[in-house]
Formats: C-alpha cells, structure tokens, sequence
C-alpha cells in the first residue's frame, strides 16, 4: 500500500519553498520525500518512520532525491532521528541525499 501525505501548507511556510510531501511504501518499510525539508516536514518524516517500525520494520529507508533544499532545524530532527533509531538497533538509510544533506547519507 502507498500513501501520499504532505504537511500543513499555509501559503506564509511555503515562501521557503514548496511544502514537503512524501510518498509511503508500507510493505517495503520505504519513504519517497519530495519538497522543502523544513521543521514541519522533518516532523512529518519522523511520525511515518515510527509508524513503520511500529509496523514492524526494523530498517526504514528514507529516500530524499527529490528534496529540493532543508533547514538546519530539519536536518537535526532526521539526525536525531537516526541516532534514536541506532540506540534501539534499528536502521535509517537514508538514500539519494542532495549535496546538502550529503551528512545524513
């Protein structure tokens, strides 16, 4: 099953760019993100991946070719998020990260 979501998308949080959606892979334990990674959308990621590893997934995957530009705030919270995840043994692999999020590859 897919899903597509995308966060509150009041015009004045769009200035920075468009919002952040995301494209959900339930079965595979997979995450398509697409947009600006602001805090909200950051948020948004992290609600999907633990509703993943609560469905079981113990490796999530979390694919940002799509992501156009982040915010320092957003990349902490996947930063944060894949430290938290490490701590419980799980696994966020993060695929196709854009130049600037190259840490979080």
């Amino acid at each position: 099953m897919t899903a597509h979501r995308s966060p509150c998308t009041d015009p004045a949080r769009r200035k920075a760019g468009p919002a952040l959606t995301e494209v959900v892979d339930g079965r595979a334990g997979r995450v398509r993100a697409s947009g600006h990674l602001t805090p909200q959308g950051a948020d948004l990621l992290r609600g999907t991946v633990e509703g993943l590893r609560r469905q079981g997934h113990s490796t999530v995957v979390l694919d940002l070719a799509d992501v156009q530009a982040a915010d320092d705030v957003g990349l902490h919270v996947l930063s944060t998020l894949r430290t938290t995840m490490a701590a419980d043994g799980d696994l966020l692999l993060v695929r196709n990260a854009p130049v600037e999020l190259l840490s979080l590859a």
